[in-house]
């Protein structure tokens, strides 16, 4: 066996991180040797609206630098995301102004406005400029059903976890949370809500935060200047909020690195390198239970059984090992199991020799 594969698990999560480091240090670096050739790359993919003269989206502001800062911190919801409403999931774009929304921290909220921000490819033979691409958080990437569906967002647009809003770019893990390329596609059509004050609302059950600030570069923004008056700069978030950058990222990963010998992690490390564990172990019981239907089909898989269910040291990865799923996958394909019963030191039972059952 490798050295990484007997590694034990702190030292693999020292190692991916001290390689994401060296990855974001290449590219800052390629950036700043080659500026002009990513600007002209940046400037030929898009369809610009003005050009065509269909939209008001590039009229106002041509300048390439603020093209280049709308691409990266738009803040959106990729089109036919579910949101929540007091009726009952819709898509967003099929929400209107007034319907209502239950809200994390403010209760039953109307929509104020609704922004929408479209992309279309000049070629179609074109890949996408991954500054406008958006991040897919698969479906339990974050818990058990959270998000329930795979959940399209811009890389700027924020996560609500364990109290802090956290861009979803300083989660991608390569995953259960990734960049989506988008290559079927020749359109993109973004969305983002704006209520009355900021807010975190949910999206394929995920908790998202509203719209912080309307810009310009909306092609539906003269709408919102008739209806409300030009806009303030940026509302008040809603809750503490850890902004993104590759300086931020650089040091958080380095936090990580070394937190097997020191730890000095923030709570936004801690919470990007356990979604990068359930990740990981998300992945390889997909894996498992999909090897389970190859034929010829093993004779036997062996597993462990929590009984109890209880929160001991009786899985490997961060997050629920799901037994039972993996046996399920196991009788529906007619293998065997071996299921090796556990009980978690100090747990009480009397019913310690009931039977396995797989569903």
């Amino acid at each position: 066996m490798s050295t990484l594969r007997n590694s034990p698990t702190p030292l693999r999560s020292s190692r991916r991180n001290l390689i994401k480091m060296s990855a974001i240090l290449a590219s800052a670096i390629i950036a700043k040797i080659a500026p002009a050739t990513a600007d002209d790359f940046r400037r030929d993919d898009f369809d610009r609206e003005r050009d065509r003269g269909r939209h008001g989206w590039w009229d106002r502001d041509g300048k390439r630098d603020s093209d280049q800062r709308r691409h990266k911190d738009f803040q959106c919801f990729l089109k036919g995301t579910r949101i929540r409403t007091a009726e009952g999931e819709k898509k967003i774009e099929d929400l209107a102004v007034g319907d209502l929304l239950p809200t994390v921290l403010g209760g039953i909220r109307p929509i104020q406005w609704i922004g929408r921000y479209p992309f279309k490819k000049s070629d179609p033979a074109k890949a996408w400029v991954r500054d406008v691409l958006p991040v897919r958080v698969a479906r339990s990437a974050l818990g058990p059903n959270i998000p329930n569906a795979d959940l399209y967002i811009t890389k700027a647009h924020a996560l609500f976890i364990d109290g802090l809003l956290v861009p979803v770019c300083h989660l991608i893990n390569g995953t259960t949370i990734t960049l989506y390329d988008a290559g079927e596609l020749d359109e993109l059509e973004f969305f983002h809500i704006k209520l009355e004050l900021h807010d975190v609302i949910y999206a394929e059950e995920a908790p998202c935060e509203t719209l912080v600030t309307v810009d310009e570069n909306a092609v539906n923004f003269a709408e919102y200047i008739r209806q409300y008056g030009p806009p303030m700069i940026e509302d008040a978030r809603c809750a503490p909020w850890v902004g993104f950058g590759r300086r931020l990222e650089i040091k958080s990963r380095f936090r990580s690195a070394i937190s097997p010998w020191i730890d000095r992690r923030q709570k936004l490390d801690v919470i990007r390198d356990e979604l990068e564990e359930r990740g990981i172990a998300l992945l390889h019981q997909a894996k498992l239970v999909s090897l389970l239907g190859e034929r010829p089909a093993p004779a036997a898989v062996q597993c462990i059984a929590n009984l109890l269910d209880s929160p001991g040291a009786l899985k490997f990865f961060h997050g629920s090992a799901k037994p039972r799923a993996i046996m399920a996958a196991a009788r529906a394909n007619e293998v065997g199991v071996m299921a090796i019963r556990a009980v978690q030191a100090g747990a009480l039972t009397s019913a310690i020799d009931r039977g396995i059952r797989g569903g």
